[in-house]
């Protein structure tokens, strides 16, 4: 069984290594949904993410890259293969000067903080966004007008080959929620970035404004993968969804939110049947009404 090998040349090559067997998924996700994994691996480092894909290569077996999950729908049979979760093992910060060097694993929002004791400004639209630098960049995450392009200077990656790779912004491909990791099987590592000397308390302040509308104009209370749709040009989706009457239609545990028509909310033991099939629902009668097809921003891993 190629499962059980790589768990002995795993724990062999990294004693005490964190390898976890049909590890449920909803454990991992911000929707809390999700089937168990074959196997789900953390890494501490850049060269254990690519020994693990090394081992997968090898014995044919799928491999899949995650951070936090927060923009991720597992389906309710999981996933057959190995999860690498890039995450807070590796999530180490260096600051000089105007320039932030952070690896993939750490939390957006723990690296705005990092940032504002630097009094650096340019990150604040980030800080609220649920998901990881690696994350950010493999979308090019925005908010209230700010992107990641915007300030990435250059992006450290891991092929297929396991060899290390340094690509600069334009070599990144950035457009609106998408960039070249997502067309090519890159596995990000760590990124540099380039911010602005600024006051701290008009960072603090703006932070608190960005925090402050997501609170009032967003689920928050309920698990959701963030945004469901991405925004089609010229329209709103959640205005094309609420415009559609589908505020707070439900399949099963899954809801379109009462608060924001554009996320897609787990109320309660929602599967992601539930979840995929909403969606399914949702761009049918925007389609209908509107002609207008949603593309979805959740992404979907599994059976």
């Amino acid at each position: 069984m190629p499962q059980k090998e790589i768990i002995q040349r795993l724990q062999k090559k990294m004693p005490g290594v964190c390898i976890l067997e049909k590890e449920p998924m909803r454990n991992h996700t911000s929707f809390k949904i999700g089937g168990p994994a074959d196997l789900f691996f953390i890494p501490q480092n850049k060269e254990e993410i690519a020994y693990a894909i090394e081992l997968c290569k090898k014995y044919d077996f799928p491999f899949y890259i995650m951070g936090n999950g927060s923009n991720l729908l597992v389906s309710d049979q999981g996933y057959r293969g190995m999860i690498i979760q890039v995450y807070k093992n590796m999530s180490d910060v260096k600051i000089e000067g105007e320039r932030v060097w952070a690896e993939a694993g750490i939390l957006l929002s723990t690296l705005s903080k990092k940032i504002v004791a630097a009094h650096l400004a340019g990150f604040e639209f980030a800080s609220g966004i649920p998901g990881t630098l690696g994350g950010g960049l493999y979308m090019n995450a925005g908010a209230y007008d700010g992107e990641i392009k915007f300030i990435v200077e250059s992006v450290e990656v891991i092929d297929t080959m396991g060899q290390y790779i340094i690509l600069r912004n334009k070599d990144m491909k950035f457009e609106y929620r998408n960039s070249i990791l997502q067309r090519t099987p890159y596995i990000v590592t760590a990124a540099s970035l380039h911010l602005k000397k600024g006051n701290k308390e008009d960072i603090i302040t703006k932070i608190r404004d960005f925090t402050e509308r997501r609170k009032t104009k967003q689920p928050l209370e309920y698990p959701s993968a963030g945004s469901t749709f991405k925004r089609p040009k010229g329209f709103y989706a959640g205005k094309l969804i609420m415009d559609s009457g589908l505020r707070g239609y439900q399949i099963g545990g899954a809801q379109v939110s009462e608060k924001h028509c554009g996320f897609i909310i787990n109320k309660g033991n929602a599967t992601a049947e539930d979840v995929k099939t909403l969606i399914q629902f949702i761009q049918k009668q925007v389609k209908e009404k509107f002609d207008v097809l949603l593309e979805p921003e959740v992404r979907f891993l599994g059976e």
